[in-house]
Parts: C-alpha cells; sequence; structure tokens
C-alpha cells in the first residue's frame, strides 16, 4: 500500500457533528480520531475517540472546518472507507462504510477481511 495513496472520505453529517461537538466542549482544535484495532466479534474493531493533537504516524484528513485523525497502521484497514454519522430511530452514531470488510457484525463497530 505505500505505493499508492491511502485516503477516506468524510461526510457533511459528520462533519456538522464535530463542528457541534467543538462548540459544546468550547474546543475548535476537538478531533474525531478513528482506529482499528484487533478483537471484537469479526476479529477486528473500530474505535472512535476524541484528541487536540496529532501524533506522528496520525494521517490528517478535512473536510469543511473538521479534522479526523488515523494512524499509519489503521489507514491500511480503513483505505477507501467513507466515515460519518447517521442518525435514526436506533440512535445516533459514528460509522463506517469499509469496502475493505468481507463480513461485519450486528453491532456496527466490529468487522472481518
Amino acid at each position: 500500500m505505500d505505493t499508492q495513496t491511502r485516503t477516506i472520505t468524510l461526510t457533511d453529517a459528520l462533519a456538522r457533528r464535530i463542528k457541534a461537538l467543538q462548540t459544546a466542549q468550547s474546543n475548535p482544535d476537538l478531533m474525531l480520531r478513528v482506529e482499528v484495532l484487533g478483537g471484537g466479534c469479526s476479529g477486528f474493531q473500530y474505535k472512535f475517540s476524541f484528541a487536540s493533537d496529532v501524533a506522528s504516524d496520525d494521517h490528517v484528513f478535512d473536510h469543511d472546518g473538521i479534522r479526523v485523525l488515523v494512524d499509519d497502521v489503521s489507514l491500511d484497514y480503513l483505505n477507501g472507507s467513507t466515515v460519518d454519522y447517521v442518525e435514526d430511530l436506533v440512535g445516533a452514531s459514528f460509522q463506517i462504510k469499509n469496502p475493505n470488510a468481507t463480513s461485519s457484525c450486528g453491532c456496527g463497530t466490529s468487522f472481518a477481511m
């Protein structure tokens, strides 16, 4: 993967939600961090957290004034994915549409490759 460009897509809904969180926290530097960890029902799981600092191995993705951080190893698993914020009757959550996942479980945060 080192020879090709690795990227993720961020949605407008995600940008709106992060801006709302920045306002609520009075922290315009608040960034969403997306990681892929081993474990979960299907072998890998997504982890969402917030950060104010960029680590040395982070890739920074910008969209409409917000920034999302993905570490170098996680980006290998997330390449080509879309990060979204979805509100529906069941609730609201950050979601990833990952074209690299061969299956996922019902929790929405676990996947296999």
